[in-house]
């Protein structure tokens, strides 16, 4: 081959890799969505969604989806992925999400990872967890003794086991009904089987805003989505699913639904709804911080210093590329 002869190009290689892929997270309402439009439209880069609730068809509203204007204008991935009916859960999200990333390396662009489900960001970056195939009759034991005995005393019982276990459910029902299905089959939580490893290393940023800011801006969505027609967007919703199965289904545990749909129904005013739903919203914030902290072993920035972490760091991932 002669001097200077670009190398023949083999079917589905991907480009170099950059060092590490960004990924930028923040609590819910600090603003992450808005940082990671600005600098995609800067870079050209694609944007890779990290959110749990974002990848249900019909759930707009109630859970900031980018608007099909932001979408026009940056290429986002993990949207819109699954019916309300479908229980999506990590392995599914690890496998799509690096799918996602790996056709964006081989367009010779830059991915941004953005989100605040730190469930899936942990996945990604320590790998899916080896943890045995579900049972589906120890499963419905397990989820009629949820529906008997309440979600309060099934942590209880995994906290008296393993504390560490029980934080990591975060009081979502369907991880406590899976751990305690595995834990009774072999003796052992999920968190124990380990992990395959990441196809991918990523370079974390993670930043939020004072309380204060937080608390206000948390407020505003909140207002925002009530006026924008959550309530109603809640009540199509619990006309696809039974509000009152436990463990409620996947798409029905985001944050809120219930509050709007009680609006609808009118078993709650708007203000005591949004209020509940601000309330809730804090607590979930102290849950994210405490997650990026712990879990993803992130430093917590300031949004410009963020900013300023990911522009150096997509100079640095696939300098041919970046415009």
């Amino acid at each position: 081959m002669p001097p200077g002869t670009p190398a023949p190009k083999v079917e589905g290689m991907l480009p170099p890799l950059p060092l590490k892929v960004p990924l930028l997270t923040a609590p819910t309402a600090a603003g992450k969505s808005a940082l990671a439009l600005a600098l995609a439209q800067e870079f050209c880069l694609e944007v890779i969604s990290a959110d749990a609730f974002t990848v249900y068809r019909g759930l707009d509203i109630g859970t900031a989806k980018p608007t099909p204007a932001e979408r026009a204008s940056v290429p986002h991935h993990l949207l819109d992925m699954a019916d309300v009916s479908e229980n999506y859960d990590v392995a599914r999200y690890v496998q799509e999400a690096e799918a996602a990333i790996a056709g964006v390396l081989g367009r010779g662009r830059v991915p941004l990872v953005v989100g605040g489900t730190t469930f899936y960001l942990s996945a990604l970056l320590r790998g899916l967890p080896l943890t045995p195939p579900a049972d589906p009759v120890v499963r419905a034991a397990v989820e009629a003794e949820l529906a008997q005995r309440g979600l309060d005393a099934l942590l209880a019982d995994i906290a008296a086991t393993d504390p560490a276990e029980a934080a990591r459910m975060e009081r979502n029902p369907r991880r406590v009904v899976r751990a305690t299905e595995v834990h009774r089959r072999t003796g052992q939580y999920p968190g124990s089987f380990g992990t395959r490893p990441p196809r991918f290393h990523y370079a974390v940023t993670a930043f939020t805003r004072p309380g204060s800011e937080l608390e206000a801006r948390l407020r505003g969505r909140v207002d925002t989505m009530f006026a924008a027609g959550w309530a109603g967007e809640a009540a199509w919703l619990a006309s696809q699913l039974d509000p009152e199965t436990l463990p409620r289904p996947t798409a029905w545990q985001a944050l809120g639904y219930r509050e709007a749909w009680a609006v609808h129904t009118r078993q709650l005013g708007e203000a005591e709804a949004a209020a509940r739903v601000v309330l809730a919203s804090r607590q979930y914030a102290k849950r994210q911080l405490t997650a990026m902290r712990s879990q993803l072993g992130a430093q917590l920035l300031t949004p410009q210093e963020a900013a300023n972490q990911l522009r150096a760091q997509v100079r640095a991932a696939h300098k041919p590329s970046v415009n």
